[in-house]
């Protein structure tokens, strides 16, 4: 058996704001599938896709309801953690925790999605 595609596919009340939201911190392109489907390609490949759930329920990092998965990224520096922090805001994203430490060499930040996906913005030494 060969697998032709591996997609991350996230479930949204409003497939229109979070394909753009992945889209442009990606910086990628919405291919439209129907009412229910958006395809993300970043790159000239299909990087993400996003499914209409019109009952999706977000999740309440920590401590509410359950998250179902996480996507994390890195950067090197602080400076480019923080240009991607703003990028997040500007697109409808919203940061759920702060870092403890953002003098130290290495650190995260929790943020959700316009449909309250968690995913992380790391740091890591240049």
């Amino acid at each position: 058996m060969e697998i032709k595609h591996r997609m991350i596919v996230f479930d949204a009340a409003d497939v229109d704001a979070e394909s753009a939201f992945w889209a442009g911190f990606l910086g990628g392109t919405v291919e439209e599938w129907g009412d229910r489907w958006r395809a993300i390609w970043v790159d000239g490949e299909w990087a993400l896709g996003v499914q209409s759930a019109p009952n999706h329920v977000q999740p309440e990092w920590p401590d509410g309801a359950p998250q179902q998965m996480h996507l994390d990224f890195y950067f090197e520096g602080l400076e480019a953690h923080d240009a991607a922090h703003e990028q997040v805001i500007r697109l409808g994203g919203r940061l759920l925790k702060a870092a403890d430490d953002r003098t130290a060499a290495r650190g995260v930040q929790v943020y959700a999605d316009p449909a309250g996906h968690p995913f992380c913005l790391c740091w890591v030494p240049s």
